[in-house]
């Protein structure tokens, strides 16, 4: 899929999932073993500005990462770096992603149900 121009909404996502964390403490922040959910910031390309999240800690160690706002051009493979403040806690491997905007608007579109031009143009299967 290419998308048609660099800020088209295909490229924007909220939710990803790491791999297992590689903390720098050893052991995952405190606030996120006890709530299972913390906010943070991260990045994940060395120049970009910090993106507030919400990570949520997973039973094997990985986490899902739940964006304030959906970053463009998140791909599988890049890493995620997350930091409370100025400190960096640690940084997984980015394995998947959530549904792109694009994706979430087509759906909420669809929720309407199909127009009836729609429906005319459905050929029937044989």
């Amino acid at each position: 899929f290419k998308a048609p121009s660099t800020d088209h909404p295909a490229l924007y996502r909220d939710l990803l999932r790491t791999n297992r964390v590689h903390w720098i403490a050893e052991e995952p922040p405190v606030e996120l073993i006890r709530d299972k959910m913390m906010e943070c910031h991260f990045r994940f390309r060395h120049q970009m500005a910090l993106v507030p999240c919400v990570l949520t800690l997973n039973q094997d160690g990985s986490v899902w990462v739940t964006l304030v706002k959906p970053a463009r051009a998140i791909t599988p493979g890049q890493f995620a770096v997350f930091y409370k403040g100025d400190e960096c806690l640690g940084s997984g491997k980015i394995l998947r992603m959530g549904p792109s905007v694009y994706t979430m608007q087509q759906g909420k579109n669809r929720e309407k149900g199909p127009k009836k031009e729609e429906i005319d143009k459905i050929e029937p299967a044989t």
